[in-house]
């Protein structure tokens, strides 16, 4: 029976699939927000990753957000190179899937990234969401400035103390600034804006008892 406290099992470099060279294609432009897929991004604009189960529906969470400029499904934290879908699912790549967030900080701030992020997923299952089981799933947020960083971690401890407050258990959350956890690749072209093209896809996203206040009082929402 799966447990979802338990260790997940990652490989290893050494034991993860190998992967490939080339690069998978990538549409040239966000199928929502009319914006570039791949770059070059606005002058002052930044960029945070993050993993909360299915990239599915964790990619339309954040195209929602006014301010965020683009997003991207893929795979991070893992081993293999340019890895296909179905290699990751196998839960042998160590990739997680991962969604990229670019936006500009004078129209939106890490915060706000948070609250999205932390009120629409389990961040207490360690293998998994919902249905979905394996490491590739497991929740992670991958900065990639220092001031990222700090927010971050701030709004973990946070939010810890609102699920404490509420009977709910620790949060499994991997918290690594990008280059550590690096490097990303984009997931195929139908994976990109995937509930924009399939409205009634599968999506296990959804508010998830206990709001996240940036503020620091939280509660549960009736």
């Amino acid at each position: 029976m799966w447990n979802p406290f338990s260790k997940p099992a990652m490989p290893t470099a050494e034991t993860a699939l190998p992967g490939r060279t080339a690069p998978v294609p990538v549409p040239d432009r966000h199928e929502v927000l009319g914006t570039p897929m791949t770059g070059p991004w606005p002058e002052g604009a930044e960029v945070l990753y993050v993993a909360m189960g299915c990239f599915w529906g964790a990619e339309r969470i954040f195209w929602q957000l006014p301010g965020v400029i683009s997003t991207a499904a893929g795979y991070t934290g893992g081993f293999t190179a340019h890895p296909t879908y179905e290699e990751t699912c196998t839960g042998l790549t160590g990739h997680t899937e991962a969604v990229q967030v670019v936006y500009d900080p004078a129209k939106v701030d890490v915060e706000t990234l948070m609250k999205g992020f932390w009120e629409n997923h389990d961040p207490t299952q360690l293998n998994g969401q919902g249905n979905d089981h394996g490491t590739q799933y497991r929740t992670a947020v991958y900065p990639t400035t220092a001031g990222q960083l700090a927010v971050v971690e701030a709004s973990r401890a946070r939010y810890q103390a609102a699920l404490t407050a509420r009977g709910f258990g620790e949060i499994t959350t991997e918290v690594l600034m990008f280059e550590q956890a690096g490097p990303w690749y984009y997931a195929e072209a139908h994976h990109q804006q995937y509930l924009h093209k399939n409205p009634g896809g599968y999506c296990n996203h959804g508010f998830c008892q206990v709001a996240y206040d940036r503020q620091g009082t939280t509660g549960v929402t009736a």
